[in-house]
């Protein structure tokens, strides 16, 4: 995290832990905000990739699994990055900042994503930076999050993963996403000192969080997140990005893309993520796995892709599991004496299975 930011975020009462906002002392009423109230979230538990040079949108073409063509000024997408047998090592949100492109990602996975991404430069015209300490993000919520950010800046973008720049230039301007899901949401990304104008200026009518609630939120929105317990732990299609605009069938090759379009096309969908509630003694964890007494020894019902307490107790999950098992049978969580997934409907739409 940026020393300065750290800072200020420390003067307005945020307890860190490894390098990231925990809490801002009052974790319980914090984490009830995110369903009832208006919020503000210091995203520094996110790192940023910058893709950089001439050749940065063709290079991110050929490696990610959404049409990286369509990140424009005006908009933003999700996506992931395969491997070559087509399993998600990664999973990102693109957008654009000037000439650059940014992929935001956990940042546990920041340093080994870069890794691998950077073996494929060969010859493009293209350099892959750590970007994480160069600008500050933060996210907003809640019911009045549209009005209050329209009167701080002026405008904010209408539709799912619209984009809005304000500023005459990137060094000064904000990047201003408006994310899914059923809550009034938005990410915005820009330079220290904007960035505490934003947060001061939305007032003590915003209650400042830490990562959970945030966390939280994507669950309930069924934004799914790869995290180092579920590298190469599924297909694309199993983490539903082909329903968030996070997965072209159209754009042509990338790494993975044989498999991705073979389930596509070929395949018929077995597995995909389901959004549920578990009351469990023990806190989840992405890649937990799944329990159905109607699957054999020899085939696992699922593992979890993401987790986070939930206000109205136990925790609210992500389920990457066999459709049969989740909407014929029951899921539970580790073994059959693990308690049962009560499934929750996403803020999307299935398509068909057949």
């Amino acid at each position: 995290m940026n020393v300065e930011w750290s800072a200020f975020l420390q003067q307005a009462g945020a307890v860190l832990t490894a390098d990231r906002v925990s809490h801002f002392d009052r974790p319980e009423s914090e984490l009830r905000a995110a369903l009832d109230d208006n919020l503000r979230c210091d995203l520094s538990h996110w790192g940023l990739i910058a893709a950089a040079d001439s050749d940065n949108e063709s290079f991110l073409q050929g490696q990610l699994t959404c049409d990286v063509r369509q990140v424009t000024l005006e908009r933003s997408l999700i996506g992931a990055y395969c491997s070559p047998k087509g399993r998600a090592l990664a999973s990102f949100r693109l957008f654009r900042r000037g000439g650059d492109l940014y992929l935001e990602l956990p940042k546990e996975l920041l340093e080994s994503t870069l890794a691998r991404l950077r073996r494929y430069l060969l010859r493009a015209k293209a350099t892959l930076t750590d970007a994480s300490d160069t600008q500050v993000g933060i996210g907003v919520a809640g019911p009045n999050a549209a009005v209050r950010l329209t009167e701080i800046l002026g405008k904010v973008p209408t539709a799912v993963n619209e984009v809005v720049q304000t500023g005459a230039s990137e060094s000064t301007g904000i990047t201003l996403i408006r994310l899914p899901g059923p809550i009034s949401r938005f990410e915005l990304h820009g330079a220290i000192q904007e960035m505490q104008a934003v947060w001061e200026a939305l007032g003590s009518e915003f209650v400042s969080v830490g990562a959970e609630p945030w966390r939280l939120l994507d669950i309930l929105a069924g934004i799914p997140t790869v995290y180092p317990e579920t590298v190469e732990a599924f297909v694309p299609q199993m983490l539903n990005l082909q329903l968030l605009a996070g997965i072209s069938f159209q754009k042509g090759c990338y790494t993975g893309q044989e498999v991705v379009a073979r389930t596509h096309y070929l395949g018929k969908l077995k597995r995909r993520m389901y959004l549920a509630r578990v009351d469990s003694p023990n806190p989840p964890r992405p890649g937990d796995p799944l329990f159905s007494p109607q699957t054999d020894v020899s085939q696992s019902a699922g593992r979890l892709v993401d987790a986070a307490r939930h206000p109205d107790g136990g925790y609210a999950v992500l389920a990457a599991a066999l459709i049969e098992c989740a909407e014929h049978g029951v899921l539970q969580l580790g073994d059959a004496s693990g308690p049962a997934l009560q499934l929750q409907p996403l803020p999307y739409g299935f398509e068909a299975t057949a």
